[in-house]
């Protein structure tokens, strides 16, 4: 979950950027489609959304219990 955390917000970081540009990226086309004001709200929350996934979910590795802990 914290990767995709990750990939959410940084597809919303990225589509900013990109709309200033004119441009979007293809997966996220549809996000204009019910208006600029719709599109900058689904932009901004992939970003929140994404960077509350990835702060709140538990860190990478769990350690693996040894023989000792068994």
């Amino acid at each position: 979950m914290k990767s995709l955390g990750m990939y959410m917000a940084l597809a919303g970081i990225i589509s900013i950027v990109l709309n200033f540009m004119e441009r979007n990226l293809s997966i996220l086309m549809w996000i204009d489609t019910w208006g600029e004001t719709i599109g900058w709200g689904i932009r901004i929350g992939l970003i929140v959304i994404g960077g509350a996934l990835f702060l709140m979910m538990p860190g990478g590795e769990e350690e693996e219990p040894t023989q000792e802990d068994a």
